[in-house]
């Protein structure tokens, strides 16, 4: 067995994407094999130009009914020209098609990766993971055994379990996955799971932990409006409207970039004033998204919107506050939209709309949330809740 690297992503500058990297250096690829629990879309883009090249030699075994694995990353695996894609089902959520490996054959040399990282984006970068990377000389007879033996293996599953692992080779079968519910829908993720709920002080100190490298942010797909709020009568008053629970599924409908000081509500110079809001900008939307209206007219759409100064709409939703996997309950916080279309925040492409923090800045005047995200979640059953999510 030639040679052998520890890798521990996270807190080296080595990652499982570099080295997956280096899997395809051998000479002469023959057989390309995946195997892993979870797949998402932004984990299959950051090494999908390297299977494309290979993609006769390429096969992948994903685990599914897992809440994890996507229908996006799925899709996009089965779009690599001559590849095999095989989804593993378990048949139950309890029993979970766990290996992660990936192996490089070619004619002299292999190469085998065998740890924690999925194809995920937190697998290959961003998470905390350990792995082995192991050169094998396919002309020793021990090394060209073992390549021989995982490759055997996986090939007799298909025969073996054919009511488990699936050959994905048609739309259709990834569309009817989707449909029974045994892939994830990017696009309708489930409410962040907190871990507890916390109490009104939110003393948390624990800083986010500062990796190598920097965490990479997943693109952002902006979700189609809401169904229309009925007509209502104007109220001269908001009332507070009474916490209801999230459901089962929520939209990823805004995340911002890193947050500031502004953005927490703790500005730095002595000329700067609390704002007790944060402003819904561009954040990680696409470029081709206006976000100067998007928030009216595609997020917020399924509420009353009431007038509160000539360029100046206003309307009251129920959050949910999730803070570093903590949640904190509901509040009922103020959205306003400025409705001027010729003034010169508009015409320089500043953010329209703002979300008042309301009580919930006793939770983020926090200068340790510096550099940290923001998520704003949409209940798909009810599009006038939502969840607000710092982490």
């Amino acid at each position: 067995m030639g040679q052998k690297e520890f890798i521990l992503q996270g807190f080296t500058g080595r990652t499982h994407k570099d080295a997956i990297h280096d899997l395809f250096a051998v000479a002469n690829i023959e057989k390309v094999l995946l195997s892993v629990a979870f797949v998402s879309e932004s984990g299959v883009q950051q090494i999908e130009g390297l299977l494309t090249k290979h993609g006769a030699a390429v096969s992948v075994f994903a685990g599914i009914r897992n809440d994890i694995t996507s229908y996006q990353g799925l899709s996009r695996l089965s779009r690599i020209d001559g590849s095999t894609l095989y989804a593993v089902d378990t048949g139950s959520r309890n029993v979970v098609f766990h290996p992660k490996m990936y192996l490089v054959r070619g004619t002299t040399e292999s190469r085998l990766i065998v740890g924690s990282a999925n194809l995920t984006l937190g697998g290959l970068n961003n998470n905390v993971e350990a792995g082995l990377l192991v050169t094998l000389n396919m002309k020793d007879d021990g090394d060209r055994d073992i390549v021989d033996q995982i490759e055997a293996e996986f090939a007799k599953l298909p025969e073996a379990y054919p009511s488990h692992v699936l050959l994905m080779d048609s739309v259709a079968k990834l569309d009817a996955l989707l449909a029974t519910g045994r892939v994830t829908d990017e696009m309708a993720l489930p409410p962040p799971k907190p871990n507890t709920s916390g109490g009104a002080s939110g003393a948390d100190a624990v800083p986010r932990i500062t990796l190598i490298p920097p965490t990479m942010r997943r693109s952002l797909k902006p979700a189609l409006p809401a169904p229309a709020a009925p007509a209502l009568p104007v109220p001269t008053q908001i009332p507070a409207p009474a916490p209801k629970s999230i459901g089962v599924s929520l939209e990823l409908m805004w995340e911002s970039k890193a947050l500031t000081e502004r953005d927490l509500n703790i500005p730095k110079g002595t000329t700067t004033n609390k704002t007790g809001s944060v402003n819904l900008d561009k954040g990680l939307l696409p470029e081709y998204t206006d976000h100067r209206h998007y928030f009216r007219n595609n997020v917020f759409n399924a509420l009353t919107w009431s007038y509160r100064s000539p360029t100046v709409d206003e309307t009251y939703a129920m959050f949910q506050f999730v803070l570093k996997g903590v949640s904190y309950g509901d509040f009922n916080l103020a959205v306003r939209h400025s409705t001027s279309t010729t003034s010169t925040s508009y015409l320089q492409n500043n953010a329209m709309t703002r979300l008042s923090w309301g009580p919930v800045v006793a939770y983020v005047a926090d200068p340790s949330l510096i550099g940290r995200t923001l998520a704003l979640y949409r209940d798909k059953a009810d599009p006038t809740k939502f969840v607000l999510e710092i982490d």
